[in-house]
């Protein structure tokens, strides 16, 4: 029962949480009217646990209903929002804008290596052709009446690369892709090395033959640029690696 009485001085305020504002300069483009992109900065107030994804929608609600871009969970999960942001690809719904200098403003524009189609836009179908090509599915004759078994340690070998989220930050990423687009890109040999070393599949070498190819893993220049562009913290380089080795011995 509380002792208080009419006496009683009033509780403390809560303490307010201080906004700041933030400059993003963003690189727009529409096909519509357009001949190259421009730069177009916008001032947004912010609170410090904001992300980039929050940045972009206060500027389309309340300046600019231009502005596209993805997005959909807003959770880290679904990959759509992969973009350039202060040179570095990341997804705007994973960057807080505490963790920028907010000192300078923010560079926000679309992910390299992919035809731009409006702002922060690109043309993802040649990215999901590359995955489409690896066979990234099950490959099994056999049917089971119940389940396809598969041990702890069988499943841990391949652990890594079952986290991709298709975003498209790898490979967009990398400077071979950049300037080749037949490459197959970081993305689509990490979907592949996911059956590759699963035990249950039956497509191995049908794929290690693709990715033989001369757009395939024999492109990677090992810069390491991917793995740093993983929001989901895959070792795209090492998994790359062990393709290669594959290929090399013949066999996962």
């Amino acid at each position: 029962m509380s002792t208080a009485t009419l006496d009683s001085p009033p509780a403390p305020a809560d303490d307010v949480i201080p906004t700041f504002t933030v400059t993003l300069i963003i690189r727009r483009f529409n096909p519509d009217t357009d001949d190259e992109p421009t730069w177009q900065d916008f001032d947004v107030e912010m609170y410090p646990t904001d992300r980039v994804l929050d940045a972009l929608h206060k500027i389309k609600w309340e300046q600019d209903g231009s502005l596209t871009f993805r997005r959909s969970c807003a959770h880290g999960i679904c990959g759509s929002d992969a973009m350039r942001i202060n040179g570095r690809n990341r997804l705007a719904c994973k960057t807080l804008i505490k963790d920028l200098d907010i000192t300078k403003p923010i560079y926000v524009e679309a992910i390299k290596g992919l035809p731009l189609e409006k702002d922060l836009v690109v043309d993802m179908e040649p990215f999901f052709a590359s995955f489409r090509e690896v066979q990234p599915f099950l490959i099994a004759s056999s049917k089971p009446e119940k389940e396809r078994l598969q041990s702890a340690t069988e499943r841990a070998r391949f652990d890594d690369t079952t986290k991709c989220i298709l975003c498209a930050a790898c490979t967009s990423s990398c400077p071979v892709f950049w300037t080749d687009g037949q490459y197959f890109g970081p993305a689509a040999i990490v979907n592949a090395h996911r059956f590759i070393f699963d035990s249950r599949d039956e497509g191995a070498n049908v794929r290690l033959d693709i990715l033989n190819d001369k757009e395939g893993v024999w492109r990677c220049r090992t810069t390491f640029n991917c793995s740093e562009a993983c929001p989901r913290g895959i070792q795209v380089t090492q998994a790359i690696a062990e393709v290669k080795q594959a290929i090399m011995r013949g066999k996962p």
